[in-house]
């Protein structure tokens, strides 16, 4: 019996170092897991103000157990008591993430939050940060950064990975001089470029973020790859702060977004990782399970980093 324990706890233990190798990140729009007025299908009608219906949530939970990753990135969830629901949900179907955390800035209902199974480290909200835009006839303007931003440290390999998460601007705008808020998108990047810049330790010359320096931008930039909201984020002059990770579904598609009403598909949901933490990459997939048309109008990125790719 003895023998017999003893070689369990070795394989628990042995299971427990591999799996402390890999730390696997995802990033998902959740689409609307608030309160929201709402049209709903099947004679349902208008609903003002009304949560995510059920079906929609199941389909989400579906897809987060696919994904199975160790910390998520969320977007658009309502504060922290929609966060705690989801957890709770999560749990009664045996998908536990018990640590967390959830932030609202300037929009009050759609906000940004983190799922994991690992402990946190140090979560810092970061709702004060403006983007200032040229505007062709008034002169500056400046926007608060409406999500703001999430600054979360994951402890792991001997030291923290930084996760900084995002949600920019949408395309939708009454902003006569910046029809698409692609000028918003690109003021709110350089924003949170900046707030990376001062709060990651600096190379001797106190210019730049250290080299050494392990971080992750990651969520719904609302923009395409080599848009101006990514390049501010990759590149200062010509130092270069993070590398794209590309990824594709099981069929080689790339799109994350879908804009239903004009059938449009668009890679919108990024992670960006820094130049120090690229070699861990391991690898990169967005999800294409059936389920993520029924979650949301977002399909998740994940990224799996290991230790050995060091």
């Amino acid at each position: 019996m003895k023998r017999g324990i003893l070689s369990i706890g070795f394989l628990f233990f042995f299971s427990a170092l591999r799996a402390a190798d890999t730390l696997t990140l995802a990033t998902y729009n959740v689409q609307n897991y608030t309160l929201e007025d709402r049209q709903l299908t099947a004679n349902g009608g208008f609903r003002p103000e009304y949560p995510k219906p059920e079906v929609e949530k199941a389909a989400l939970r579906a897809v987060i157990r696919v994904l199975n990753a160790d910390v998520i990135a969320l977007q658009e969830v309502g504060g922290a008591s929609f966060l705690e629901e989801l957890r709770r949900d999560l749990a009664t179907e045996g998908i536990r993430y018990p640590y967390g955390a959830a932030m609202l800035a300037a929009d009050e209902k759609r906000g940004l939050a983190v799922l994991s199974r690992v402990p946190l480290g140090e979560v810092t909200e970061h709702r004060d940060l403006v983007g200032v835009r040229a505007g062709a006839n008034k002169g500056e303007t400046s926007d608060p950064v409406r999500r703001g931003l999430l600054e979360v440290a994951v402890p792991w390999q001997g030291g923290d990975v930084t996760l900084f998460v995002v949600h920019f601007k949408s395309r939708l705008s009454d902003d006569k001089a910046d029809p698409a808020s692609e000028e918003q998108r690109a003021a709110e990047a350089m924003a949170v470029r900046e707030r990376i810049l001062l709060r990651l330790p600096k190379d001797s010359d106190g210019a730049v973020i250290s080299r050494s320096a392990r971080f992750v931008v990651l969520g719904d930039f609302n923009d395409v790859p080599g848009s101006r909201p990514l390049r501010a984020l990759q590149t200062k002059g010509k130092r270069v702060l993070a590398h794209w990770i590309d990824a594709a579904d099981s069929r080689g598609h790339r799109w994350t977004h879908a804009y239903a009403r004009q059938a449009i598909y668009s890679r919108f949901d990024q992670m960006l990782v820094s130049p120090a933490l690229l070699p861990c990459v391991d690898r990169a997939w967005i999800c294409d399970l059936s389920e993520t048309a029924i979650a949301s109008d977002h399909r998740p990125v994940v990224l799996s980093l290991h230790a050995a790719s060091r």
